[in-house]
């Protein structure tokens, strides 16, 4: 599920290469998420990298995480019967 999520969000991510011919890109709604790279490769895996941290942060803090393409992965809590 986890990995869903994590490819549906890559799908939102904007690149642009800068003056120095790195590359930067960030993923809108996921704040803080954001990676520069000297190629296109290395700065996605660094994204991605960087999306999976702030899902543990986000989690471990009881935020919420946007829902992306209809994948939610935001924990819900149960209520015991």
């Amino acid at each position: 599920m986890i990995d869903r999520y994590i490819k549906a969000a890559c799908e939102e991510a904007r690149y642009k290469q800068l003056d120095d011919g790195t590359w930067f890109a960030e993923i809108p709604g996921f704040d803080g998420v954001w990676a520069n790279g000297g190629n296109v490769e290395f700065c996605r895996q660094e994204l991605i990298e960087v999306l999976e941290e702030w899902i543990m942060l986000k989690t471990r803090s009881g935020d919420p995480l946007p829902v992306v393409h209809g994948v939610d992965i935001n924990i819900k809590e149960v209520s015991a019967a």
